[in-house]
């Protein structure tokens, strides 16, 4: 993991090495084993590394070949022996134990722009390439790295820690409305090209952006795909496919012999543990796997217990934190947390940041196991209305037939009931807009249209005939959220967060596999782990949590009264929004947003434009000029 940043005067003026430099050290969280720049005339990049490949104790960025072509990412490359091939087909020598960077310079040399087409893993870089004076950017097609930037009139800053950006003096500290607008709305700001500030955006997920002479331009480069179902013709083939794309995708996040587990006592983070072990295990008998679980007694199924089982029968070291008895910290709203956006949950910061610090004691690289739940979604009914469509009656007549020999049921019938429950139910789970925004805010970005707007995206048209739903939650927004939420920059310590089940490869095929009888309660990973995970595990149920531990939490502890802070003015009518936790938990997730604003706004930090002078800033600019 790296922190990285650049600073690019398109009209040629030298960059301040002393500025570049403190932006560096400012991301020293990320990367406490090294701190480096390199400045050439306009352009300078800085980077902070944190070793968590066995390559990457060798690794030193910012990265050339040549002297003329730089480098500085943030990135894990995957599938490298296939890319190596590639290369090494046109032309390229590379020696053992190539690390991520030179592996991205050399496709770069080989491609150009188009290596991306070309790239599997988690990456953000920056390539300043000299003999075409010309900066070119990437991000990872799932968006797990983050990129920011500012262009300000003729200068770049780029990073992917959002709050280095906010170093640079020319950036200011005023608020993106429309963002703000969509946190209060929706709990997460819709526009994936920008952030809660006005002067930063950011490249959105599997897309690339280019600074030269004839002006900025971003274009997207990859799009998930869909495929065709895969079939096979023994049962088996199904699971031992899936353990291969499951293995590489682990073995390619395990560059290491030390990792830690966010694992729960369900099934998707289990089977990451005991295939982390296995792969370990396998190369050297110096390796260590720990996992560390959050429970919540009378709440969440007894995960206790299961993920003890767990441990014990991987013979892993298992860490336990319970927060039955303090589902939030009564005294959050005292506590001074920053964090880069406004987060709609900020009742337990300092305890998680507490919890985490700890993790990192323990180990550098962590996996965690989202995914399963959208890649293994249960759509019989787009399913068997495909195969209709396209008249395979033979092909539909021996899934069922294998869905009731395999579950004991008949699709439809086990079904009826959850569905009427779900129709029951929608109006439910559906918020209100809500009454306490600000009316000239409303009017100004015609909220009520984006809210309109937003409700109906959720039921269009689907893109994918037979997995609609879980072919469209990896294209909203959540994921990069999610993403974020396991980023160093909001946990606040030096650990990599690794996300093994959207691995590209793994990912495709578990949405191609037949939803009949693969994806009822997500059998294809249940019959892969069968040996490797204790029985009870595999046969247990979806346990999901009997309520919502925040609104519980204030339930028994109350809110404080919400003392606004006056930017927090410019956006709600603090004396519309309710002083209670309702008894509608999807009312309190609505109505609290003021409270989880208001909490960002008090313990935002100044950015340095706020903090010096005028004349501050314009010796800086004439320093900048003379140097």
């Amino acid at each position: 993991m790296s922190g990285i940043v650049g600073i690019v005067h398109l009209d040629g003026a030298p960059v301040d090495r002393g500025l570049l430099s403190r932006m560096t050290d400012f991301m020293t969280f990320r990367g406490p084993d090294a701190q480096k720049i390199w400045v050439s005339g306009n352009v300078g990049f800085g980077h902070t590394l944190l070793k968590t490949t066995f390559e990457s104790e060798h690794e030193h960025q910012p990265f050339t070949l040549d002297g003329e072509v730089w480098i500085v990412a943030d990135a894990r490359v995957d599938a490298q022996a296939e890319l190596i091939a590639k290369l090494i087909a046109h032309g390229e020598h590379l020696e053992q134990g190539v690390t991520d960077v030179e592996l991205l310079v050399r496709g770069y040399r080989v491609w150009g722009e188009d290596c991306v087409d070309h790239l599997l893993g988690d990456f953000a870089f920056a390539i300043w390439d000299g003999p075409k004076r010309r900066l070119f950017c990437a991000r990872d097609q799932m968006g797990v790295k983050p990129f920011f930037y500012a262009h300000l009139g003729q200068t770049l800053i780029f990073s992917n820690t959002l709050d280095c950006i906010r170093q640079y003096p020319a950036v200011s500290d005023k608020l993106n409305d429309l963002a703000i607008a969509d946190f209060l709305l929706f709990d997460l700001n819709q526009d994936p090209k920008t952030t809660s500030f006005a002067d930063i955006q950011r490249i959105p997920p599997a897309h690339h952006a280019t600074w030269c002479a004839d002006g900025p331009r971003m274009s997207r480069y990859w799009t998930l795909a869909i495929d065709e179902p895969v079939y096979f013709k023994h049962a088996k083939d199904y699971t031992d496919r899936f353990t291969e794309l499951f293995d590489q995708a682990v073995s390619d996040r395990l560059r290491t012999n030390n990792i830690g587990i966010f694992m729960s006592g369900g099934l998707d983070s289990p089977a990451l543990a005991a295939t982390a072990c296995k792969i370990l295990r396998s190369r050297s008998s110096d390796c260590a796997v720990q996992a560390f679980t959050t429970v919540i007694d009378g709440l969440d199924g007894n995960e206790r217990y299961f993920a003890a089982l767990v441990a014990e029968h991987l013979g892993i070291p298992i860490h336990i934190r319970d927060l039955r008895e303090r589902m939030i910290d009564p005294d959050w709203d005292q506590t001074s947390i920053h964090t880069p956006e406004a987060v709609c949950s900020p009742m337990n910061l300092l305890a998680d940041r507490a919890e985490l610090l700890s993790a990192a004691n323990h180990a550098r690289v962590w996996f965690h196991g989202e995914g399963p739940d959208n890649s293994l979604k249960y759509e019989w009914r787009w399913y068997l209305a495909y195969l209709t469509h396209e008249r395979r009656f033979g092909q539909l007549f021996c899934d069922v037939a294998r869905h009731i020999v395999r579950h004991r049921r008949i699709p439809l019938i086990a079904s009826i009931p959850r569905m009427l429950k779900d129709r029951r139910d929608r109006d439910w789970w559906r918020p209100s807009f809500p009454g306490w925004l600000e009316p000239d805010l409303v009017s100004r970005l015609q909220l009520h249209a984006r809210w309109e707007d937003h409700e109906q995206s959720t039921w269009a048209r689907p893109s994918h005939p037979l997995r609609p739903k879980a072919y469209a939650s990896f294209n909203r927004i959540g994921w990069e959220s999610h993403f974020r939420d396991f980023d160093a920059e909001a946990l606040s310590v030096p650990i990599e967060v690794r996300h093994p089940y959207v691995d590209l490869r793994l990912l495709r095929y578990m949405l191609a596999v037949p939803v009949i009888p693969w994806c009822r309660v997500k059998f294809l990973l249940r019959r892969a782990m069968r040996g490797s995970l204790p029985t009870p595990v595999l046969r247990r149920p979806k346990s999901p949590l009997t309520s919502d531990p925040p609104w519980q939490g204030v339930r028994r502890y109350g809110l404080t009264p919400l003392t606004p802070t006056p930017a927090l003015q410019d956006y709600v009518e603090s004396n519309n929004v309710p002083n209670d936790a309702a008894r509608h938990m999807v009312a309190f997730r609505t109505n609290f947003r003021p409270w989880a604003l208001n909490y960002w706004l008090r313990n935002l930090p100044q950015s340095v434009a706020q903090n010096v002078s005028e004349e501050e800033i314009e010796d800086d600019f004439v320093r900048e000029q003379s140097a």
